[in-house]
């Protein structure tokens, strides 16, 4: 049964999509864009969303701190704390630029961590109204089923690896090594579809450069309690605050082996880049 907890985060989520991502969907105008940083842009929307999300979160637990993505962005500071103590993790738009430019793929993300662990994670997809829970040690759910991940019914499993933010060589070393093992797919430029295809069966096998907590917290917990496999690069447990970085996930524990043997070995390109020991 829902907890009512699970609940009231759940409605915070639902109504900031209605009212606020929903109606300006495909009504953005220019003023309503801006540059956060280098290819990254941040809208009204992401603004508002996270606004309402943070005070009704911290009203549910008055102990816990709230990190949005955008405040973070104001004060980079905070990204140091996110694995300290209880805290919300809030990606208020993921996906922005898909958003921006009227693409399907963008969402809504909230965690509950503690010290680093994720305890309960939402991922949100407004179009489709499609909710995903999980709760560390109980499961994860989709709109209220239970999700369980299984092996692929496919010969060749589907990877879908975001190297975009990788140099070009080592971007070339990790495709070429994925094609004698993998079908490589298209990314969707928005973590939580991402982590939506990998919990639904659509992908096989995910890979992320960047590790920045409110696009991952939610998602990993969700892959851990349906079953899969989640890892940083190193291949230590994924955590909010560590040092590691980079993540590679799988809908098993025997395909997420099969990826690592591929793409985390010393000859991937990958962890010898990160001065990482394999």
């Amino acid at each position: 049964m829902p907890t009512m907890l699970q609940q009231q985060v759940e409605a915070l989520m639902r109504a900031a999509a209605s009212e606020v991502v929903l109606p300006r969907f495909n009504q953005l105008r220019a003023g309503d864009i801006r540059t956060k940083s280098p290819g990254e842009i941040v809208t009204c929307v992401d603004l508002e969303v996270e606004r309402r999300l943070s005070a009704g979160l911290e009203v549910l637990l008055p102990n816990a701190r709230v990190i949005g993505e955008e405040l973070a962005a104001k004060d980079p500071a905070l990204l140091h704390q996110a694995g300290k103590g209880l805290v919300w993790l809030v990606d208020p738009l993921d996906g922005t630029a898909n958003y921006a430019a009227g693409g399907e793929h963008f969402g809504i993300m909230v965690a509950l961590v503690e010290d680093g662990m994720p305890q309960m994670g939402w991922i949100f997809a407004p179009l489709e109204d499609r909710m995903c829970f999980a709760r560390r040690g109980q499961g994860a759910w989709c709109d209220n089923t239970r999700i369980f991940s299984r092996a692929p019914d496919r010969d060749r499993p589907r990877a879908a690896l975001g190297t975009h933010f990788l140099s070009s060589a080592v971007r070339q070393l990790v495709h070429s090594r994925t094609e004698p093992h993998f079908d490589r797919v298209a990314v969707p430029m928005c973590a939580a579809e991402s982590y939506w295809r990998l919990l639904l069966g659509q992908d096989d096998i995910m890979l992320f450069q960047r590790s920045l907590p409110w696009d991952h917290a939610a998602g990993a917990l969700l892959v851990n309690e349906a079953g899969g496999c989640i890892s940083h690069w190193d291949r230590t447990s994924y955590r909010v605050g560590g040092l590691a970085t980079g993540i590679l996930a799988a809908r098993n524990t025997a395909l997420w082996e099969n990826a690592a043997n591929v793409l985390l070995d010393m000859n991937s390109g990958l962890v010898p880049a990160l001065g990482y020991a394999a």
